[in-house]
């Protein structure tokens, strides 16, 4: 059990940057209509450098595609990760301001919690959401 527990954890760890990158790739689409490698290393407080090399390798992943002194894009594929990142995210948002953690809180808290959290628990944060907290927990 222990393996399994560790490697699930080093599996996350791995995809964090790119569901961090791809969601706030996205998030800059939506809100300026283009992602330029600057607005990364604003947004992440990263070197140039660092943004380059990320972007190659969501780049050869298949999450993004971009040519130099262009925009960066998403593909489809980056696309549906930005979205299932983004729903995890606010799903876990929205659960720990329903336990009472302050929105800044909570904001910090799920940029974490958002990348570990199991199929299982997200169904249960969603569920207690939308139904409100079991009586025998009241």
């Amino acid at each position: 059990m222990t393996n399994r527990v560790h490697k699930r954890t080093r599996d996350d760890h791995a995809s964090e940057v790119a569901e961090d990158y791809v969601e706030a790739i996205g998030d800059k689409i939506a809100a300026n209509g283009v992602c330029r490698s600057m607005d990364l290393v604003q947004e992440f407080s990263v070197t140039h450098a660092t943004v380059n090399n990320t972007v190659a390798r969501l780049q050869r992943d298949g999450l993004v595609t971009t040519q130099p002194y262009q925009p960066i894009e998403l593909t489809a594929a980056g696309k549906r990760l930005a979205t299932a990142a983004r729903k995890r995210h606010e799903i876990v948002k929205s659960f720990l301001e329903a336990m009472g953690v302050s929105s800044r809180t909570a904001a910090i808290d799920s940029e974490g919690i958002e990348h570990h959290v199991s199929k299982e628990t997200l169904q249960a944060m969603k569920k207690i959401l939308k139904n409100g907290w079991p009586a025998t927990e009241r």
